[in-house]
């Protein structure tokens, strides 16, 4: 009973962590769409850091996280 309790917690919390580097990472990308490349250097730190906390918290994998960061840095780069 315990256990159950605390998986649903932490697949809550971790949803919870996926959805908002999802959102941000979604986000960024309608930005690069839109050709607004400021709006996107601002939100590229908050994306890197809601990734680093997903991959540091094991909601995602490190090598995932480290993929997005590259073709989101580069996409800034290459628009």
């Amino acid at each position: 009973h315990k256990a159950l309790r605390q998986s649903k917690r932490r697949m809550a919390r971790n949803v919870a962590r996926k959805n908002k580097y999802k959102g941000l990472v979604k986000e960024f990308k309608h930005a690069i769409t839109a050709k607004e490349f400021d709006k996107a250097k601002t939100l590229l730190p908050k994306v890197y850091q809601s990734l680093d906390k997903a991959a540091k918290t094991n909601a995602i994998k490190f090598g995932k996280a480290s993929r997005l960061k590259s073709r989101l840095t580069a996409h800034l780069k290459t628009p």
